[in-house]
């Protein structure tokens, strides 16, 4: 994610990164031609003379409009949604953090165990969204054998959670009560997990995507013809400036529709983790 002050108009007008602009200013540019040659074929071969042409065109313009604002809207719900999940994590491992560090002050070695565990979450979780291999770092070498040899190892965090929470309730150090309320945390990662592998495994409808594409490329790649009898020469800027802004709404959908990648304008996973493991770490018994 880039960091920059909204009351500061210079910074963002001139910033290139985030601003996806090599991506759009190539499809315009590409639009931007075929104008020209629709503009030469005007004024050198055959003059253009389509009657009507710029009220279809502002017709289909206005529905396509409609078309770009729903899919920006459903990618920014998505990226919102992703947001909300990861902050519940932030709450949940320290909920965790702090109700073991009271209930297990007694045990020590488990308290470590647990929190390790509790630190380890939001990386693995990180780790399976960007489809990277994950190191565990900080667990004791049983937990790292219970947790590696399982294909998820977020889930399998959560088990070992489990595991300990469940042996201290064994043991009798922990009651029933509070044995369900902890293991309460431990659902809510896993359901804290599961909502961000629905929003990155599931894009928006194939069908709606290639529809908007296919209308969106027809209408710039149509748009001088309306335009070069009234605009004449000034039609190839003109239609520059159109398809720079309708690429780019649609553009921006892509770069958010799935927060979790890393990209320029996606959640900032790495700067949320870390703030998890330095909170939940402050809870580790000292010495």
């Amino acid at each position: 994610m880039i960091d920059y002050d909204p009351h500061q108009w210079r910074t963002t007008f001139f910033s290139v990164r985030g601003s996806m602009l090599g991506v759009i200013a190539f499809r315009s540019l590409m639009v931007t031609i075929s104008a020209v040659v629709v503009t030469w074929v005007h004024f050198n071969v055959y003059a253009f003379a389509l009657a009507n042409a710029t009220a279809v065109h502002a017709s289909v313009g206005t529905a396509l409009g409609l078309l770009l604002v729903f899919r920006t809207n459903q990618s920014y719900d998505r990226w919102w949604e992703g947001r909300k999940l990861w902050g519940a994590m932030v709450n949940t491992c320290r909920n965790l953090a702090r109700t073991t560090s009271v209930h297990l002050a007694g045990q020590p070695e488990r308290l470590r165990q647990v929190l390790a565990l509790t630190q380890s979450f939001p990386s693995a979780a990180m780790c399976v969204l960007r489809h990277k291999a994950w190191a565990p770092s900080g667990l004791e070498p049983e937990d790292v054998d219970a947790v590696t040899s399982h294909n998820h190892a977020p889930t399998a965090i959560c088990q070992r959670l489990t595991f300990h929470l469940d042996q201290e309730r064994k043991a009798g150090r922990l009651s029933d009560i509070v044995f369900t309320s902890l293991d309460h945390d431990t659902h809510q990662l896993v359901d804290i997990i599961g909502g961000c592998e629905r929003i990155h495994k599931t894009p928006l409808p194939f069908a709606y995507v290639v529809h908007l594409r296919r209308a969106l490329v027809l209408y710039c790649a149509t748009l001088p013809f309306p335009l070069v009898g009234i605009f004449g020469w000034a039609t190839v800027p003109v239609v520059f400036g159109v398809s720079y802004i309708m690429l780019g709404i649609e553009e921006i959908g892509v770069e958010i529709e799935d927060p979790f990648e890393g990209d320029a304008n996606d959640l900032p996973l790495e700067r949320i983790t870390d703030g998890i493991q330095n909170g939940v770490g402050s809870y580790l018994p000292r010495g």
